[in-house]
């Protein structure tokens, strides 16, 4: 069976604040580790209050020292908002400090509104600039030359994987031309990724840092003891997009029983569609629902993220998943 991750946005609840956020995120890093999860990634968003994952280095460095054997990284830092130099010595350092375990997932999207953007000092336009953006962040990963007028420090020769994210072509066709891995944002804008794995498979030119494609789907799973429990538990996630799209984004609130009173019709189909790639139910429900998934669009790993408010019930859907995933290995 092909391996299982986690995305986390240390999600700040209603009630809550962000050093409780951060200590779940550690709680739940630690819970992943020994499941049996592959890795652990963090997520750049602003402005965002349900959000706590702005820092994102800093906040992979806190998770990477508190656990011992799970890769950590970013899924993703968003380019756009840094200069590849500084993403370089970020990155060099943490994978200096925890040497094999530091992944980089690079996401073109600014991941926050435009007034934001520009209080980051770095502009939406610059999203254009997102191919050389790469390449030049790369060049910084390798050994220095006696010439080299800037280097990173550290950075330099380190072996940092470096992936790319997306949810369009784009990231795809530029993922196949310079031969890097690609996770694909199939959690919330699955619309293009049949056609995006297909083209990226097809048009891979293999490189020195990665020989074959990899992909990486993003999945929503809610698991629990019943289906209608599940179901209870998704609503947190599907309010906190109808919520940002009303421009009304906030805490992650607490799941509700009726959704249907809380959303449009127009609400409802918009959200249904974004978060096609889900798998909600208990745990027969999660296993069946991985299966099918898996033997639908063949990903070489699945990214599995639930956004629910509990911590402890959270915790719980990611271990009815990893039992998913030993069971489907067991043929049972």
């Amino acid at each position: 069976m092909i391996p299982f991750s986690v995305l986390d946005l240390a999600p700040v609840t209603e009630g809550s604040n962000t050093t409780e956020a951060f200590a779940h995120t550690l709680d739940l890093a630690r819970r992943a580790e020994r499941l049996g999860y592959t890795r652990y990634w963090l997520a750049e968003h602003h402005n965002m209050p349900g959000i706590a994952s702005a820092a994102t280095a800093v906040l992979i460095g806190h998770v990477a020292g508190g656990t011992s054997t799970i890769r950590v990284g970013a899924g993703g830092i968003m380019l756009p908002n840094h200069a590849p130099l500084q993403v370089a010595e970020q990155f060099g350092t943490l994978e200096s400090l925890y040497p094999g375990r530091i992944d980089l997932g690079l996401g073109r999207a600014p991941g926050t509104d435009q007034p934001t953007a520009r209080a980051l000092r770095r502009y939406f336009d610059s999203a254009e600039a997102f191919p050389q953006d790469v390449a030049e962040l790369l060049a910084y990963f390798e050994p220095a030359t006696p010439e080299q007028a800037v280097r990173a420090v550290p950075g330099a020769g380190i072996p940092v994987p470096v992936w790319l994210l997306g949810s369009s072509l784009f990231s795809a066709r530029l993922a196949a031309a310079m031969g890097l891995p690609f996770a694909f944002a199939s959690h919330f804008a699955p619309d293009a990724m049949d056609e995006a794995l297909a083209l990226y498979r097809r048009d891979f030119w293999p490189s020195k840092r990665w020989q074959a494609p990899y992909a990486m789907l993003g999945i929503n799973i809610v698991g629990a003891e019943t289906d209608a429990e599940a179901k209870r538990l998704f609503t947190t996630q599907q309010q906190s997009f109808i919520n940002l799209r009303r421009g009304r984004p906030g805490l992650i609130p607490p799941p509700i029983d009726d959704i249907e009173s809380y959303w449009t019709p127009t609400e409802k189909f918009g959200v249904e569609r974004a978060l096609a790639c889900a798998v909600v139910g208990s745990a027969d429900t999660v296993k069946e629902g991985i299966e099918a998934f898996v033997a639908r669009h063949r990903p070489d790993e699945l990214m599995v993220t639930a956004n629910v408010f509990d911590h402890e019930a959270r915790c719980r859907s990611f271990a009815i998943v990893a039992d998913a995933r030993k069971r489907i290995v067991a043929g049972r």
